[in-house]
């Protein structure tokens, strides 16, 4: 694993084609796949002692940006989507307590007027449907420690 690098896991990452970003619901099911074996792949690598840190906010809400401005750890998994309920997390907790990986989770707490002007300012390929960052808003569950987590940092994005 190289040191320069921060190794992020993004089912986005996923949907990429030389033709840009290319979503079905089939496509996004192996990209949630992948992630998962990707995340197990990667914590099997992992120097020790290395964490985990779940970066989860609505789709525009600075998860990707925030992950670009933490500063290189080789011993650090960033996981980066938006992950709105407890269940949506539990299988990532799952995978990192089956490696004996400390799971940190950050929030990035947006208003969801910010997300939908970031949003709109996006690649074509890239642009969330609104409602389905309205969606994801409505089911938003704050993660919380008895999911798991170490440690939780609330970001206040916007």
């Amino acid at each position: 694993m190289s040191a320069t690098h921060q190794i992020v896991i993004n089912p986005d990452a996923f949907l990429e084609t030389d033709h840009g970003r290319v979503w079905t619901a089939e496509r996004n099911e192996a990209a949630w796949a992948w992630c998962y074996a990707a995340l197990e792949q990667a914590l099997s690598r992992l120097p020790r002692p290395g964490r985990v840190i779940l970066v989860c906010g609505i789709q525009g809400s600075g998860k990707t940006c925030w992950i670009a401005s933490q500063p290189v750890c080789p011993a650090t998994v960033y996981f980066d989507a938006a992950l709105p309920g407890i269940r949506h997390r539990a299988r990532i907790v799952a995978i990192a307590k089956q490696a004996d990986m400390p799971i940190e989770a950050v929030w990035i707490d947006t208003p969801v007027a910010i997300a939908l002007s970031r949003n709109a300012c996006r690649p074509a390929d890239q642009i969330v449907p609104e409602a389905a960052i309205l969606s994801v808003a409505g089911q938003f569950e704050p993660p919380s420690l008895a999911e798991g987590f170490i440690r939780i940092h609330v970001h206040k994005g916007g």
